[in-house]
């Protein structure tokens, strides 16, 4: 075999994508086990919750089997009382999608993705591999130790033996398998977040020079790209934090001549207020409880005692809290009364769906959920500003960017390229269903263990869980604990360490492994 096969648990969006073309070229093509199709690749209905053991030859993906622990296991669909079939007392994890490249089946690939996936599944508690294993490979699969068990699956052309293999038949495959790498620390922090491999490439290309075209067409496509997503007109990229962009909006709402209001539930509620009173705007404030229902009531009061014209400054998601604002509501508030709507979506965009049509302003940042890298602020404008010579600071004036085709000043082509990346490698549908399904999986996995979040489910954000320890536990000591165990929480900023918060970020890349794995450590950190 060639000395460049390298063993690992996917962890890569080229190695999901290059899964689902092997599973494909598998089990719809030389198994008929599914129908083909053009697009040349077969997403298993278990996917989001597979772990999966690859072989690389290079960069090439050669083989994979998947491991999946939940029940029911797809053989509890095809196998009446199958626990019946199985050793009592034991932890069963399930075994599937085995498949190797036809041009590599004459090594050991296969034992040693085994032994690897194996050792992975039982650093989790569990020692007995469930897989069925096609009827052409019988022989093999009982030379490794598997035990057959029950009547075949599947249809003719395409069946399958279901087995069993022990933890003690199993550790024979392991010495094969390479010892795992060193684990890095898993980052769930609400930014900076980790980010793709493709992320990283296109970031470490030579920088362009912000006034050549080549540089300027980049920040066409890049606002092209921010508007379409958020459904707004237009997009505006900025060097900096998110803290420049609504400075910036606070410069344009400087403008207006209008008196406002601004909504502060959270920490970044408060933060607005405190950008509405640095640049001397006339505005009151709401303010209510961290993390209660919001007082929809008293919303709509505040709203209706503005003036046409005037406006609101709100926080779509709450990152202190992880309370996500009903915003379609809002807008609709807002639009009857003709008051301009200014949202922070900083911690929201690239979460779950936003739609920014119906807001005056609004801001993000690059280095949260898009996925790219921190260093560059957006704001999205319903229409384009003129400059404002002697009343709003240079850098802040969104009329100097308008009027210099987005590029008014020095910007960092590696940061923009990271940026359109990181927007383009995306599946931006299927990644808000899964936050979707992974915060309320947390949700309940918090739940079971006693701990309580902030924000009330109805309310709850996707993208950031937290958890409001109580006083027997100290955050910073939990948090020291994760960090030990291999998970980066929050825990450290002012408002946290306050109110003895711990802070769990879906912002960046997660696999399902890693939340099982979460769950795992939490409990034990807080027993």
């Amino acid at each position: 075999m060639p000395g460049t096969l390298t063993y690992k648990i996917a962890d890569t969006s080229a190695e999901e994508e290059a899964i689902h073309r092997l599973n494909h070229r598998t089990f719809a093509g030389e198994i008929p086990q599914h129908a083909p199709n053009a697009q040349g690749r077969l997403v298993d209905r278990f996917h989001a919750e597979n772990t999966y053991a690859v072989c690389l030859d290079g960069a090439e993906l050669v083989a994979m089997v998947a491991g999946r622990s939940a029940r029911p296991f797809s053989l509890d669909g095809k196998l009446t009382g199958l626990d019946d079939y199985l050793p009592d007392g034991r932890t069963p994890v399930e075994i599937r999608l085995l498949a190797v490249d036809p041009r590599y089946r004459r090594g050991a690939i296969l034992p040693r993705l085994l032994g690897l996936i194996g050792a992975h599944f039982a650093a989790q508690g569990c020692d007995l591999a469930v897989l069925s294993g096609t009827t052409r490979a019988l022989t093999m699969y009982r030379r490794m130790g598997c035990v057959p068990f029950g009547p075949l699956t599947g249809a003719p052309g395409a069946q399958f033996q279901p087995m069993y293999l022990t933890i003690e038949d199993g550790r024979r495959l392991a010495p094969a398998a390479p010892a795992p790498a060193a684990r890095t620390a898993v980052n769930l922090l609400p930014g900076p977040v980790t980010v793709a491999p493709e992320v990283t490439a296109a970031f470490a290309r030579p920088p362009v020079y912000h006034r050549s075209e080549q540089h300027l067409r980049s920040v066409r496509e890049v606002h092209r790209r921010l508007a379409d997503m958020a459904g707004a007109r237009h997009a505006q990229l900025l060097l900096g934090s998110g803290t420049v962009a609504n400075d910036a909006v606070a410069a344009q709402l400087g403008l207006l001549g209008t008196p406002g209001a601004v909504l502060a539930y959270g920490e970044f509620g408060a933060r607005l207020a405190d950008h509405a009173a640095r640049a001397g705007l006339d505005h009151t404030v709401q303010a209510g409880p961290w993390g209660a229902p919001l007082p929809w009531p008293d919303i709509e009061r505040t709203i209706a005692a503005l003036p046409p014209g005037g406006w609101l400054w709100t926080v779509h998601c709450e990152t202190s809290t992880g309370q996500l604002l009903d915003l379609p509501r809002l807008t609709r508030l807002c639009a009857a009364a003709r008051v301009r709507l200014c949202v922070d979506a900083i911690s929201s965009i690239g979460t779950v769906p936003v739609d920014l049509s119906g807001a005056y302003l609004a801001t993000g940042t690059s280095g949260k959920a898009l996925g790219g890298y921190p260093g560059l602020s957006m704001v999205f404008l319903r229409e384009q500003p003129c400059s404002a010579p002697g009343r709003i600071p240079r850098y802040l004036d969104l009329g100097c960017y308008a009027e210099a085709d987005g590029v008014a000043y020095t910007q960092s082509s590696n940061l923009v390229a990271a940026l359109d990346a990181a927007l383009s490698a995306t599946d931006w549908p299927d990644r808000y269903t899964q936050l979707g399904r992974a915060s309320a999986w947390l949700h309940a996995r918090l739940a079971r263990l006693g701990l309580p979040v902030t924000a009330p489910m109805g309310e709850a954000a996707p993208g950031v869980v937290t958890v409001a320890l109580p006083p027997h536990l100290d955050a910073a000591l939990v948090g020291t604990r994760m960090e030990a165990a291999g998970y980066l929480l929050a825990y450290q900023s002012g408002y946290l360490r306050r109110r003895n918060w711990l802070q769990i970020s879906l912002m960046g890349r997660w696999t399902w492994p890693t939340m099982r794995g979460l769950v795992a450590a939490v409990a034990e950190a807080t027993a």
